[in-house]
């Protein structure tokens, strides 16, 4: 989808459909909703009046009202989207409200639409003044582009329904908040790109995307952006002693992929980056399809488990959008990739096998192999020099029962860098909830035959056992380890959103990184 960013009325912009936002600014537990449009387009707001007088559109999160030929427009249809109440509203709100927009142009083969920058102005309380023009246009920029795609990619009778064609419309400002509007809208465009870069990752089915397959099209990635990309095999992780890593690849027919993608900041004519500038580790497990290995998982929802390499996937996405927003801190992105198959040659529970780090590991189940090839790439991060590292994964199931689909668990071992996880939260709008990652839990993964074992022998506890085996390989190194697993994969229609691979992680990963900007 093309996307472009206008200064002007929107009542004088012609186009198929402009889309506009609106709010419940109702104060009081039981009070009646009252909708006010965020723009101070009067002729928006007229053309609107008589069919917000009936009360029927509340302005509740996603909710739409369309008009045709409204008066005093250029637009041929009015679509007024709900973002929910005023007193709670973020950029997130915004985003998802983008989303939904676009979302209702496709069925109704309009192929052209735009979108009006939402203002604080008409708000009593004045709340989007906490929100800035540049957050706010790329809020919507990433709103629509993510919520544009559809995931029937392999249907032979796919008929083309997409949007074309948006046009972002601000009303005419002083030129320094012109140009943070601006910024903002390409950020959007960036970070959008690199989540539907992962998300279609995600979505590739398993005997298209091989380990090798997912290295290819890393390869080609950096090629695009600029980044430096280094694919190995088999014999690189013999001759760097990955013996966790190569232990679930060697089940396979297919040979594992060790992806490394570096980012090296360009510093500004006469600047040098001082010399206690971090380097960042990204760490992404990268199973391309898991069985669950001589531990088989059962038949039912097995089909899912094309998207075990979502942590990877991030990763990936998450360099595409450094290399472009190019952030004054050097990256390392490490990938993890591998089938997880059955075989004579599969690894097998009640082996120990020996790590990169030189830790020795007792196999409990070999369908916890995630944490296994993190553990080398953690380390394998270290001895490249990161000093703060990060890992997304599909980990645990465990992590689904304890959050459901809507927080991703969140683990950290330091807290300076969990506060700028945090901080990078607020800007991405995603949802993660800190797990305890302490000593307390040490003993869920002591092993009497090894240093460790890989899972905590036990149902409770999953996620945090996983995460303490994780913490392991990342040793003093401040880290974050993300456990993507209830979130990976969106398995409802939204408004805002189609079914299918969510691309989670790779905004807040991008803007974790920022953080270390020097």
């Amino acid at each position: 989808m093309e996307t472009k960013l206008i200064f002007q009325d929107p009542a004088g912009l012609a186009t198929p459909m402009l889309a506009v936002f609106a709010v419940d600014v109702a104060t009081g537990k039981d009070a009646d909703p009252l909708v006010a449009l965020l723009t101070t387009s009067d002729a928006v707001s007229n053309a609107a009046a008589p069919s917000l007088a009936s009360g029927e559109f509340k302005a509740t999160l996603g909710e739409q009202l369309l008009l045709h030929s409204p008066g005093g427009l250029k637009a041929e249809r009015l679509v007024v989207v709900g973002l929910g109440k005023a007193k709670t509203l973020s950029v997130d709100e915004v985003r998802k409200g983008a989303g939904t927009a676009v979302r209702s142009a496709k069925p109704r083969g309009i192929r052209e639409m735009a979108i009006a920058l939402p203002e604080d102005y008409a708000l009593d309380d004045e709340h989007l003044e906490t929100l800035p023009g540049r957050m706010l246009s790329r809020s919507i920029v990433e709103g629509a582009l993510v919520g544009e795609l559809d995931w029937d990619t392999y249907r032979s009778d796919r008929k083309d329904r997409s949007v074309h064609e948006l046009t972002v419309v601000a009303r005419e400002v002083e030129e320094t908040t012109k140009k943070e509007i601006q910024t903002g809208f390409e950020e959007g465009r960036v970070i959008a790109s690199a989540q539907n870069f992962a998300r279609a990752l995600v979505n590739e089915p398993s005997n298209v995307l091989t380990p090798t397959e997912l290295g290819k099209r890393a390869e080609t990635m950096c090629d695009e952006v600029g980044l430096k990309c280094e694919v190995y095999s088999t014999e690189k992780l013999l001759e760097l002693g990955m013996g966790a890593f190569h232990a679930v690849a060697k089940g396979s027919y297919e040979p594992p992929a060790l992806i490394v993608m570096t980012y090296e900041p360009k510093p500004e004519k006469g600047k040098i980056l001082p010399k206690d500038t971090p380097v960042i580790g990204l760490v992404g497990k990268g199973i391309t399809f898991d069985t669950g290995g001589i531990s088989i998982k059962p038949a039912d929802g097995m089909e899912k488990m094309k998207y075990d390499m979502a942590g990877a996937a991030a990763m990936i996405g998450a360099m595409r959008a450094i290399a472009q927003l190019k952030p004054a801190v050097k990256v390392i992105g490490i990938v993890c990739s591998a089938e997880n198959m059955p075989s004579g040659r599969a690894y097998k529970p009640g082996d120990v096998l020996k790590a990169m780090s030189g830790k020795t590991i007792e196999v409990l189940n070999t369908d916890a192999e995630g944490r296994l090839v993190l553990a080398d790439g953690l380390h394998y991060a270290k001895t490249l020099g990161c000093t703060h590292l990060i890992d997304a994964a599909t980990l645990t199931g465990a992590c689904v029962v304890a959050l459901g689909m809507i927080n991703a668990g969140l683990f950290a071992n330091d807290e300076s860098v969990f506060e700028k996880f945090l901080a990078a939260m607020n800007v991405s709008g995603e949802k993660f909830w800190r797990l305890p990652c302490t000593d307390d839990y040490k003993d869920t993964i002591k092993s009497q035959i090894a240093d460790i074992m890989n899972t905590g022998g036990s149902r409770w506890g999953g996620a945090i056992s996983a995460a303490m085996f994780l913490r392991e390989f990342a040793g003093d190194t401040p880290w974050v380890h993300l456990d993507i697993a209830g979130c990976a994969w969106n398995e409802e229609l939204k408004p805002w959103l189609a079914k299918g691979p969510s691309g989670i992680a790779v905004r807040s990963i991008v803007e974790w990184v920022r953080t270390y900007s020097a």
